[in-house]
């Protein structure tokens, strides 16, 4: 619920939802991923024992004066969630309960939320949940759901000691303006609120509850009626099938180039024998002397390499775990505190490749390399991730992070992330320098006037589009996971898109690579990062259009909030990619200049 966030300025302490609260409960304790996501599970007031059924149970009343601003600004906060379609999300034996209807061509849909309430504009237009009542018409009016039938579906456990097991957890929600609020019957016309409603108004919150035995649903595929009614596996093989034939593309363009092109050019040279062929060649050959001199900030070129290897690593290993069964949504936080853990893990990897790299391109200054490896990306992220916090502090939001869990993540990060990288460079650094297939000439060449679409900034634009083409769609479900809280459970389709788009990065930087090779440009090094790492500023524009078309986030901390986070993840992405096109293309340099005879 990122748009609450900033919408009350004035009686902070009131800018929260005035619904019906337990009277006691402990909390239930959160897993790290869950904090960091900002997933608070409170004791809830909706009380029944297994197998005794309830009708219309009386929770609680609330009460508003209009004339008194405290209670005016709770029934606007109420009026200003149901009009951006603001929803419950409950949970029973870590079962979302889900709201089931009707959606196109015969299909249910079941919803792991319900909404607040809804909307008739003052045209008589309903919007969002308001379509499912006639008796929904008043204009310019507020309807609650005040009350729900619930529905709990179990089946019987005949092995072992006996017992039952809850398989699914169903509601229906209602709207019911209560005529005797002390012995509420739940019938009568809906709860309406007026938007110009003034005096006292009362809401009282009610609840049914029913059991029922399901035998044909088995414990282990409880789960599947929430993810076989999400309609989107058919969108999901269009994006896939739209990807392969992106990779089957590049690939025939690489393997074209390879056994083609290459290989009589290669056979070509290592045919020449005299000194005036050789110098009526031109192309990649000619530049074999300069093909591996030290890039310019070869530093930190070599840190984004560290951080990229970490988080390349770590999003695989996610995402292998995820598709087997390990980090599905049943087991909540789970992806996110396996992710973090994984990247304080692996700054052994970030510190070696960072230290192997620069070493190659000739640095000397390896406390320099080490620090920068251990602290700039991370503390770029932390710095953004710590302002967000404060955003979120400030506006009293439940989302905020605990003072003590950023101790904690700065304890992992600096007693185990640092250490580990630290390790890592030292290995690096004792290794010998990376052997390259070819010296490198004292004086560089000098590069030829090149047009327009071998210049390094075409080059780049151009690289990053075929990679965000395999991905787009895909990257639709997951900002929709964050941003409005719908389930995410595809991880297979996502690890397949993993492998897609790290074979199209590698394909799309090699065959760039291999046009500016032939137009005598050497300058290969952070070109080939630059190249697959554009795919995160088309990740960026895409995250912006999606601010401006599909949320109604209002307020300015909830903008600073979205763009904050996008950022960070962003930079993830540019690194992650970037890491991975660098890697192809010094495999695919190695390769090529390991096989040509040069005097």
């Amino acid at each position: 619920m990122l748009g609450c966030v900033g919408q009350c300025t004035e009686m902070r302490q009131n800018c929260r939802f005035d619904f019906c609260q337990a009277s006691e409960g402990k909390r239930p304790s959160e897993n790290l991923g869950q904090v960091l996501f900002g997933e608070r599970i409170e004791p809830s007031p909706y009380k029944f024992t297994f197998n005794k059924e309830e009708t219309c149970k009386l929770v609680c009343t609330k009460t508003y004066h209009t004339e008194k601003a405290e209670d005016k600004q709770k029934l606007e906060f109420l009026k200003k969630s149901m009009l951006l379609n603001y929803q419950h999300h409950w949970i029973v034996d870590n079962m979302p309960v889900t709201w089931c209807y009707d959606v196109e061509d015969g299909q249910r849909f079941c919803n792991p939320g319900f909404p607040i309430g809804c909307y008739i504009t003052d045209k008589g237009h309903a919007k969002d949940a308001c379509v499912i009542n006639s008796e929904f018409h008043e204009r310019d009016t507020f309807y609650v759901f005040n009350h729900v039938d619930i529905k709990i579906y179990y089946h019987v456990v005949e092995t072992g000691s006996m017992g039952a097991r809850l398989v699914a957890a169903k509601l229906e929600p209602k709207s019911f303006k209560h005529t005797h609020i002390d012995k509420p019957d739940c019938s009568g016309p809906p709860m309406d609120i007026s938007n110009k409603a003034s005096g006292e108004i009362k809401i009282a919150y009610t609840y049914s509850v029913s059991f029922k035995e399901d035998d044909k649903i088995r414990w282990a595929s409880r789960w599947d009626y929430i993810l076989e009614s999400m309609p989107h596996t058919h969108i999901q093989w269009f994006s896939i099938m739209n990807s392969l034939v992106i990779v089957l593309f590049l690939s025939g363009m690489v393997a074209m180039i390879m056994l083609r092109t290459l290989h009589k050019d290669i056979a070509r040279y290592n045919q020449m024998d005299s000194t005036e062929d050789a110098q009526e060649e031109f192309g990649w050959k000619l530049v074999h002397g300069d093909i591996f001199r030290p890039p310019r900030k070869g530093m930190l070129l070599s840190v984004f390499l560290g951080s990229g290897t970490q988080i390349l690593i770590m999003t695989f290993v996610t995402l292998f775990f995820a598709c087997l069964g390990f980090l599905s949504p049943a087991n909540r936080g789970a992806l996110m505190t396996c992710a973090v853990v994984l990247w304080v893990l692996l700054g052994t990897p970030a510190g070696y490749v960072a230290a192997r790299f620069y070493k190659s391109f000739g640095g000397e200054k390896w406390k320099t390399n080490v620090l920068l490896t251990s602290f700039l990306c991370p503390g770029i992220v932390f710095a953004d991730f710590f302002i967000m916090n404060l955003i979120l502090w400030g506006e009293g939001s439940s989302a905020a992070i605990p003072f003590g869990t950023l101790v904690a993540i700065l304890a992992l990060w600096f007693c185990i992330s640092v250490p580990l990288t630290f390790i890592g460079a030292y290995f690096g650094f004792k290794k010998n320098a990376i052997e390259h297939p070819v010296r490198t000439n004292q004086i560089p060449r000098q590069i030829p006037e090149q047009s327009f679409y071998t210049k390094p900034l075409p080059g780049i634009v151009m690289g990053g589009i075929l990679p965000f083409g395999c991905i787009f769609i895909q990257l639709f479900f997951i900002l929709n996971s964050i941003w409005s809280h719908q389930m995410y459970y595809m991880f297979g389709f996502l690890f397949l898109v993993f492998i897609i788009l790290v074979i199209t990065c590698s394909e799309a930087t090699i065959l760039l690579c291999y046009f500016h090779l032939c137009a005598e440009d050497y300058h290969w090094q952070w070109r080939s990062f630059l190249t697959s790492g554009f795919t995160a500023v088309y990740f960026l524009i895409y995250a912006i259009h999606y601010f401006f078309s599909k949320l109604q986030i209002t307020g300015t901390a909830s903008t600073i909030l979205y763009f904050g986070y996008t950022m960070i993840m962003v930079l993830i992405f540019f690194l992650f990619t970037g890491t991975i096109g660098f890697f192809a293309c010094f495999w695919f340099v190695t390769k090529i200049y390991s096989v040509v005879k040069v005097d």
